[in-house]
Order: C-alpha cells, then structure tokens, then sequence
C-alpha cells in the first residue's frame, strides 16, 4: 500500500512541477505583453495563452494541493463532532469526490475526442483545444487517485495498518 501511496505522491509532484511551470510561463506572457503593449507591439494571442495556461494552472496544482491537504476548508462543523462521526463524513465525502471526478474526467476525454473530430481551435492563434481538454481529464483522474488513496488511508488509520 506504500508503494502506492509513493506513486500516487510522485505523480501529484511531476504534476505540480508542470502547473508551476506554465505559471512562470504565464506570468513572464503577461509581463512581456504589458511592456510590448506600452511600446505600441503586443503579443499577439496573449489573451488566449493565458486563458488556456489558467486552466492547465489550476488542473496540475489540484491533485498536489489535495494530497497535502493544503487547501481552504471549513471545519467548524466537523470539529465538534465524535471521532466516528468525523471519519465517516470524511469518507461520504471523499467517496463524492472520487466518483465526481471520475465522472469529469471521462467527460473531459470524450470532449478532447469530440474537440479533434470537429477540429475546434482559439480564435486568433488557431491552437487546437482537444490537449487542454485530455490534459484536463487526466488532472481529474490524477486527482481521483488522490481521493482514493485518501479513502484507503481513513481505513489504515482506523485500523492502525498504516
């Protein structure tokens, strides 16, 4: 089950790693654009890049920030509750989750399908938009396995495998 876990983990961090790059690409874009712009030469399809790099941004930070439990949430509720009511909620919401994002996922996959069939593409740069969308989907399965592994450790806690 650790080897798991450690796949699961490594998986998350290349994901983050690609997600920090194309924000770095994303924040120099727009920098270049502001300073071009005011020299009267903008980049040409700034716009559609970072809209399409936000995406990608958000998609590869999602499963990282999950697996680290780093992201916002509201427990005041939850703090108040008995050990077993919490574990369970956690479980519901965690099995929610996991099928929510299969489910995206697998939508994501097949608009990627239907995006190449139809040959869909931006506006001014004309960049194909079926990478984004299996890009997308694969964030959505990336982070299905986080809550799966998730679910697996509520059970290795509870029982003291871990």
């Amino acid at each position: 089950m650790k080897s798991f876990f450690r796949v699961v983990e490594r998986f998350c961090g290349v994901m983050d790693w690609i997600g920090g790059v194309v924000l770095v690409f994303m924040m120099l874009l727009t920098v270049a654009d502001v300073i071009l712009r005011y020299l009267g030469r903008p980049i040409l399809g700034t716009y559609e890049l970072v809209s399409l790099a936000g995406a990608v941004v958000i998609g590869c930070a999602m499963p990282h920030t999950s697996w680290g439990n780093i992201h916002v949430t509201v427990d005041m509720m939850l703090v108040k509750m008995q050990k077993r009511r919490q574990q369970a909620l956690q479980f519901i919401t965690k099995v929610i989750g996991f099928l929510l994002f299969i489910i995206i996922g697998i939508n994501l996959f097949d608009m990627g399908t239907t995006l190449i069939k139809t040959g869909e593409s931006t506006l001014t740069l004309v960049l194909p938009l079926y990478p984004i969308a299996y890009l997308l989907a694969l964030c959505c399965f990336a982070e299905a396995l986080v809550l799966l592994s998730q679910i697996f450790r509520l059970f290795s806690k509870e029982t003291g495998n871990e």
